[in-house]
């Protein structure tokens, strides 16, 4: 689907939109490699791929907990993900996750993202005239 950053004073703010919670969450996924990453395109034999499960209150606090687990993933393991397929039931979540090895020739320097911001994260149902779609404002803080 897709996702665009918006103006804020200090952070990182992204409209992020799917056309199902999955989407919205692997859109909103995408927005955050874009920051942490000039060239986030794992390919060739290096590919890792990983399994994250990520259980929480409410859709929007899942949201907030799946990006923060997939930035402690990045971090710990010095990976640059790239891919995410989730999978949502109720308010868990599972996850396929790939990447590979962080190599600053290949990938580049972006900028370091200390934490997802809880503040005024909703997701909204929208209908327009071409379908249903789901959105959150995001703010990532650097």
């Amino acid at each position: 689907m897709s996702f665009e950053e918006l103006d804020h004073t200090a952070d990182y703010l992204f409209r992020c939109r799917g056309r199902s919670p999955e989407e919205l969450f692997s859109e909103s996924a995408r927005a955050m490699f874009s920051i942490m990453f000039e060239n986030n395109d794992a390919t060739g034999d290096a590919c890792v791929t990983k399994e994250i499960e990520v259980e929480s209150d409410s859709l929007s606090n899942l949201l907030i907990d799946f990006l923060s687990e997939l930035l402690f993933v990045a971090e710990v393991d010095c990976l640059v993900l790239s891919g995410v397929k989730p999978r949502i039931t109720g308010n868990s979540l599972k996850a396929e996750v790939t990447g590979e090895p962080f190599v600053l020739e290949k990938h580049g320097g972006g900028t370091e993202i200390k934490g997802i911001s809880r503040s005024g994260v909703e997701i909204e149902k929208i209908s327009e005239d071409d379908g249903i779609y789901y959105q959150a404002e995001i703010i990532f803080d650097v």
